[in-house]
């Protein structure tokens, strides 16, 4: 397996977000996230870390698709893949409601038509064409408006790889059929199927197969001294997982409550996200269990993660993307580097 790590910059750590990726370069890292969610942009940092570093692979983790014009989204990743001498991947993601609608105020109307076809302008771009689109939710040039196609001044870079996070089917499949890589995340490998049935629907009918594909799953990674500090450290993550199944997303739409739905807990998951949305926070939190927590993370003694690295690698992950865990930046490295050596060490 391949290793990576994702990082956000929120207000005030960006610096230190910079100096995490510096360390884990010589740590041997191979491949680096930049998140915007709702902090700090993902190009500007990326920009940054180029200059900073030397070999790591660096991928935006993601950006929104709707945010920005597909040209735009290629524009940016063509000038980052430039700076960073071809060391750039391009994360791709729909995000959900919250954030697109209110946070930037654009609709988040059919996600998956509006991702489909911004693949479709951004690689036209990245080969050096003329950009010319008629979609549902791209049109290049404007209809009726003085403009004509044209191509970007910059040099054509058609090799520049697409990534998606997805979660739902549908996207999966759009998954399977058009991108590069798979930035999956709420990933418990028994309950693989849910995602890996649609992503291989999408990659047989672009007849293509799961080689053709990186398979790059993320989780939070944390090592526990003994099992008096791994009770500790779940029950600290309920809270967090109770967010998710409850609080992201919308009233009516949430993709990872969805997921954890889908891989064997939709009656749990259900009603945590009832409690959370009647504003009874630690109900919501009590209902989630110690075994939704260790499957879809890293967290445990040094033999649990190592022995579910293996299971994770057995299942078809390609690239493991760790989120240390640790409140200093000196704790996240360490944890990293832990990590990091065991991977290795299951090969």
């Amino acid at each position: 397996m391949r290793t990576a790590t994702t990082v956000e910059g929120s207000a005030g750590d960006v610096r230190q977000t910079v100096e995490l990726v510096v360390e884990a370069e010589k740590l041997g890292m191979d491949a680096v996230f930049v998140a915007e969610a709702w902090g700090s942009d993902a190009p500007s940092v990326l920009g940054f870390l180029a200059a900073r570093t030397e070999r790591i692979m660096l991928g935006s983790g993601i950006v929104q698709v709707g945010t920005r014009t597909p040209v735009a989204i290629a524009q940016a990743a063509l000038t980052i893949a430039d700076l960073s001498d071809g060391r750039f991947v391009l994360g791709l993601g729909p995000s959900g409601p919250q954030v697109i609608e209110g946070l930037h105020g654009v609709p988040f109307a059919r996600p998956l038509t509006r991702t489909r076809e911004a693949v479709a302008v951004i690689r036209q771009a990245f080969a050096g064409e003329k950009v010319a689109y008629t979609g549902e939710t791209v049109r290049i040039p404007l209809p009726g408006g003085e403009g004509r196609p044209m191509r970007l001044s910059t040099a054509p870079n058609p090799d520049i790889p697409i990534y998606l996070a997805t979660m739902s089917p549908r996207m999966l499949r759009l998954t399977g059929e058009t991108a590069d890589g798979w930035l999956g995340t709420s990933f418990v490998p028994e309950g693989s199927a849910a995602y890996f049935g649609p992503l291989d629907e999408g990659l047989a009918a672009a007849g293509r197969t799961r080689a053709d594909l990186d398979v790059c799953q993320g989780a939070e990674v944390a090592f526990a001294a003994d099992e008096e500090e791994l009770r500790t450290m779940v029950a600290d993550r309920r809270q967090g997982l109770a967010f998710s199944l409850g609080g992201m997303g919308s009233a009516t739409t949430n993709f990872y409550n969805a997921a954890y739905s889908r891989q064997g807990w939709a009656e749990v998951a259900a009603e945590v996200r009832a409690r959370w949305q009647a504003g009874d926070r630690a109900g919501a939190a009590g209902l989630v269990t110690d075994e939704m927590v260790l499957g879809t993370t890293l967290i445990g003694t040094e033999e649990m993660v190592r022995a579910r690295l293996r299971v994770w690698r057995d299942a078809g992950v390609d690239t493991v993307r760790l989120y240390p865990a640790g409140e200093t930046l000196d704790e996240r490295l360490t944890t990293l580097g832990r990590a990091l050596d065991l991977v290795r060490d299951i090969g």
